[in-house]
């Protein structure tokens, strides 16, 4: 396969099963901070609040957001917050300085708008049985998937930006992009190659389905080419197999991957897409 998008080693990869681990959603540090109220917090605070990137956020950041960041800052994991690189309706995404390179930091709102939708992902995951409904926590337990599936992605050899810290909203992760900014979506590049592209995209989606995991939202605007590969990105919303709608999930990326390779020429249908992510493996969306 031509090394233009390069398939991550699976030699490198570990095999991971489909274990899930039980999630925390109770107070952090942060809201001890929040709750706490320093001097040294307080000074943080104002400074991010006269910060130019974050002005139009006052209204959406609260204090223990703002605690949040604090605890990142002086755990190492951000030195210096740059500018936005995406902004939507449940999470701001932000440039930033870690220890020793560029990371993206992304913000969850609290009060998102798309909380309902939210928790139609988490219902039947295993890993959040008995989440309660408030918006607090079930935005908590979204941050703490997200990082859990990037963690689980990595190790089933997908390439998917490297997880760094989180704490309460806040997630730290490495920053795809360079010094002309962030990576161009598939959708926003011109394919030279568009079956190799294809065939490392499917690729990545067996390797997840094997692991445990469906995206849930895959399609041309989540994958970014960086580095002569393919990126799997905005893995928040990503379920088990296990979810009652983990095949509805399936189907729905197979049909946007085959309709987007489709518009670039190739003759290919959800089916075989479908088709080629479960098999040769059995299906585990099937058992019991």
């Amino acid at each position: 396969m031509p090394s233009e998008f390069g398939l991550v080693d699976l030699e490198e990869a570990d095999t991971p099963g489909d274990e899930w681990e039980e999630i925390d959603v109770t107070d952090t540090e942060a809201d001890r901070i929040a709750r706490k109220r320093d001097r040294e917090f307080e000074q943080f605070e104002k400074r991010i609040k006269d910060a130019d990137q974050f002005k139009v956020e006052q209204s959406v950041f609260d204090d223990a957001t703002f605690a949040a960041l604090y605890k990142l800052v002086q755990d190492g994991h951000v030195e210096a917050f740059g500018g936005p690189i995406s902004t939507g309706k449940e999470a701001n995404v932000y440039h930033a300085l870690g220890d020793d390179r560029e990371v993206a930091v992304k913000v969850y709102r609290i009060n998102a708008s798309n909380f309902r939708q939210m928790r139609d992902y988490l219902e039947g995951d295993p890993r959040f049985e008995g989440l309660g409904g408030k918006k607090k926590d079930v935005v908590l337990a979204w941050v703490k998937k997200e990082l859990a599936n990037l963690e689980r992605a990595r190790k089933a050899g997908l390439r998917v930006p490297e997880p760094i810290a989180t704490e309460r909203n806040v997630l730290v992760m490495e920053y795809i992009g360079n010094e002309d900014g962030r990576a161009k979506r598939l959708g926003e590049v011109h394919i030279e190659n568009p079956q190799t592209a294809y065939e490392v995209l499917r690729e990545y989606m067996r390797r997840l389905y094997s692991a445990g995991l469906i995206h849930g939202d895959l399609s041309e605007y989540n994958v970014v080419f960086h580095e002569g590969q393919l990126v799997v990105i905005d893995l928040g919303q990503a379920v088990t197999v296990h979810h009652p709608n983990s095949r509805d999930f399936l189907e729905r990326d197979c049909k946007n991957v085959a309709a987007f390779f489709r518009r670039q020429g190739l003759e290919v249908t959800t089916e075989e897409v479908l088709e080629f992510v479960t098999q040769p493996e059995p299906d585990p969306s099937r058992d019991g």
